[in-house]
This record gives structure tokens, sequence and C-alpha cells, in this order.
């Protein structure tokens, strides 16, 4: 891996983010021989888990593992990665981005990269236990919990959807309302439910039940425990979009939170200015943010190699180097 130090501040590409979305961009663009600079705050949202699923060819791999592998691949390509945080850019024929530390590196595409970060439901258990038998995704960690006792924790009517999917990975499931009231599940919602073999359980939670390092059950505000294995919970999701909106990329408003407008490719309202992975939108998974780093990678380069080819037509300049500069001066004589 490739820490700089005291490197140029110039770049062809600044890459804010060392995800997924962030490495396999970088990757492209090392590849293409394009002088990058990945700036890596280390704040992976799937820190918690001990291991990723449903990526062909990585599935059971740690998260910690993939991106260490990713970072020497990056590295194989001349690409710069430096452990620091953008704290602000700012655009004018190119981009300006300072870091914390100090440093203010420039570069002519810019590719934010920075994810979000997930709130979980204030109940006490929930975050000391999220990524092992708290989760939130079953696509994620259904098969690894199957057949278990399952909890889905309500925050939100939405809260019904997230208990009928997790049916699929076992048939002994309770919905918790906790900050739901009954009134808000729909006809249609109780029918499905009870299709599912879900029980409903109205009450506000208090906390949840370890013993022994092992989540044991669910207890309710009137002391009722009720005995589980797995508790699902819905965290809320805050995309990390500070900079964008900084440098004036269009947000939209969704259910799931506030992401930039984009284009097939990634690219934002703002020219030169995108964002891949969870800073994107909010169902990315790691093969997804994978990607849609490598979409913006090659769309980056094909922008970047048409802007010179135009700047050099306007100019009457070559830019033709190495071997097809050979071939230009053979075809000339």
């Amino acid at each position: 891996m490739v820490t700089v130090t005291e490197k140029t501040e110039e770049y062809e590409v600044i890459v804010v983010g060392g995800g997924t979305a962030g490495l396999s961009a970088a990757l492209v663009l090392g590849r293409a021989r394009r002088r990058t600079l990945v700036v890596d705050a280390g704040e992976p949202r799937n820190a918690p888990a001990a291991h990723m699923q449903g990526y062909l060819s990585r599935d059971g791999m740690s998260p910690a593992e993939f991106l260490a592998v990713g970072r020497e691949e990056i590295a194989r390509y001349g690409v710069d990665l430096v452990h620091d945080r953008a704290v602000d850019a700012t655009r004018d024929e190119g981009f300006a981005v300072r870091l914390a530390s100090g440093r203010t590196v420039r570069a002519r595409q810019l590719v934010v990269a920075t994810g979000l970060k997930d709130e979980l439901p204030p109940v006490p258990g929930v975050a000391e236990r999220f990524g092992r038998d708290v989760v939130h995704c079953p696509y994620c960690h259904g098969w690894e919990v199957r057949d278990q006792a399952f909890g889905v924790v309500a925050t939100t009517a939405t809260s019904v959807h997230q208990a009928l999917m997790v049916s699929q990975w076992s048939k002994d499931v309770t919905l918790f309302l906790h900050t739901v009231a009954e009134a808000e599940l729909t006809d249609e919602d109780l029918r499905r439910l009870s299709a599912a073999g879900v029980r409903v359980v109205p009450g506000e939670v208090a906390e949840l039940v370890v013993e022994d390092d092992r989540l044991t059950g669910v207890r309710l505000r009137d002391g009722r425990v009720h005995e589980r294995e797995v508790v699902f919970v819905a965290p809320r999701a805050v995309p990390r979009t500070d900079l964008l909106a900084r440098l004036g990329a269009e947000l939209s408003e969704t259910p799931f939170g506030t992401y930039p407008v984009v284009d097939g490719r990634g690219l934002t309202t703002v020219p030169g200015l995108w964002a891949a992975g969870n800073a994107s939108g909010f169902a990315e998974q790691v093969v997804n943010a994978a990607s849609r780093g490598y979409r913006a990678g090659a769309a980056i380069n094909g922008e970047l190699l048409m802007a010179d080819l135009d700047r050099a037509v306007a100019t009457g300049a070559a830019v033709a180097t190495g071997a097809a500069e050979a071939e230009v001066a053979a075809v000339r004589m």
C-alpha cells in the first residue's frame, strides 16, 4: 500500500472515500494511467460486520480483508492513498480539496464515495450487538442466522415489510411494534403478517437481554421478556453528502435520505463531480458499490481523454505519446 507523505498536490482525479466504490473507481483509473489520489477517513459502513455475503467469489470474506486487498491492488497501478479526511472542497477550473491535516490537493475531476452512516434505534443493547446478533439486512445476514427465533423492532410502518422479508429465513418471527402504533398497520399489513406467521406484539421495547455474550430476549417496558435469538432493526441512513452540497450538486429527497441527482454513470449536476456507492443511493450493497465505482472510473477516464483531445484540436497540439507518437511520425514520413 502506498501512503502519501511528501508527494505532488496535483492529480487528475481525487477519490474521497476509500471503501468499495472509491477503491473500485481508483482501480480503473490507475489502470488507465491516471494520476489518482484516494482520501480515506477509515470509516467503512460495514465495519461492524464479521463477514460480507452475496459477492460472487468473495462470499464470506471479512470487510477489513476485502478493503486491504483493494488497497494493495490500487497500489500496483501507482494510485496514491492518504489516511485523512476531506473537510472542504471548492471548484474553479478543477477541484481543490482541503484535508483535516491541513493539506490542499487539487484535481481535474472529483469522485465522492463517502457512503453513509447508520443511526441505530436508541434501544439499550442494539448498538453493542449490531453486526452480530442484531442485524438489519436479510440478504446480508439471513443465511447465517436462518431458522433462529427472530425479533423485528419496528421504528416506522415500513418495518412491517422488514418483518415479512425476514420470514423467508425463519418461521419464528415476532414483530415488536415499539414506537409504531397498532393503528398504523393497514388491513393488508395484518393479512400479510398473518399469512407469513409473524406474531405482532404491541408495546415499547425497553432493552435487549444478553446473557453470556449472547442475545437471549427482548424486554418490553411493562417487564415482559420475549425469548429471541436474533433481532432485526432498521437503522436510519444518513448519507455523507456534505462535500456534494458545498460544491453545488443538486440533491433529491427520498424516503431513505437526501442523495445527489446523478446520471447512469454517476455524474452529478456539477461538471466533473461524481458520486458512487452509498453516497449516490441507499441500496448499494458491496457488489453494487464496486460496479458503481467501476462505471464512474471508466466514464471519468473517457471524459478526461476527450477533453484533452478537444484541447489539442483547438490549439493544434499533439497528444500522442509513446508507440502512438512513433506511429504518427512513421505515417508522416
